[in-house]
């Protein structure tokens, strides 16, 4: 696989994202059936997938070239998106193995946009769009306003068959999120004596 060069800022002079509780309803709840279109062509209902699914979700990527919105970076937890999906890229075979049998990144952006960074980052999982809003709207999940557009906070989701067992939330900084995920799923692995 092709190395791909992700800009990791200095996560120190970036404001970090606080607790403000808006992810604490999602602990036990049972996903809606919402249909997501998927950058690999497929749509994905969340709600029915059997297993364990790892959902980081993420407010937006960005293209080589063309600047981030206007006060971006000190927006907390706003910058961070492609190392984020380069170390979920990078664990990818370590989730599988603690028995995550799918893995997704989820952003309110179109999938046109989405298929771009998933072939420059080299992703071996697809990104879900929730350009409608629907999961979004359905979950209560958390969001901010940039430039006009209504982004996901940073968090990431342990789903099994479709109930929410475990959340992550806030993720800061977003490279350590996979990593985190990874232990989680360690720990949980060597609890169940599996």
């Amino acid at each position: 696989m092709a190395e791909t060069f992700v800009d990791t800022p200095d996560w120190t002079s970036i404001p970090a994202p606080q607790d403000d509780g808006a992810i604490k309803h999602l602990m036990g709840a049972k996903l809606p059936s919402v249909p997501l279109a998927a950058t690999d062509g497929r749509t994905v209902d969340l709600a029915a997938l059997p297993g364990c699914s790892v959902v980081y979700a993420y407010p937006r990527t960005g293209r080589p070239g063309i600047p981030n919105p206007e006060g971006w970076d000190m927006i907390p937890g706003a910058r961070g998106c492609s190392p984020q999906s380069c170390a979920f890229r990078d664990h990818f075979a370590e989730l599988q193995a603690l028995g995550a049998s799918h893995v997704f990144g989820l952003s309110t952006q179109d999938t046109n946009f989405q298929a771009e960074a998933a072939e420059r980052l080299h992703l071996p999982f697809p990104l879900l769009s929730d350009e409608a809003e629907a999961l979004t709207k359905a979950l209560a999940l958390p969001t901010f306003e940039a430039s006009g557009m209504t982004l996901l906070k940073r968090f990431t989701l342990i789903i099994d068959d479709g109930t929410i067992t475990h959340v992550f939330y806030p993720v800061f900084p977003p490279d350590r999120n996979a990593a985190d995920v990874v232990a989680w799923l360690s720990q949980e692995s060597s609890l169940r004596g599996v």
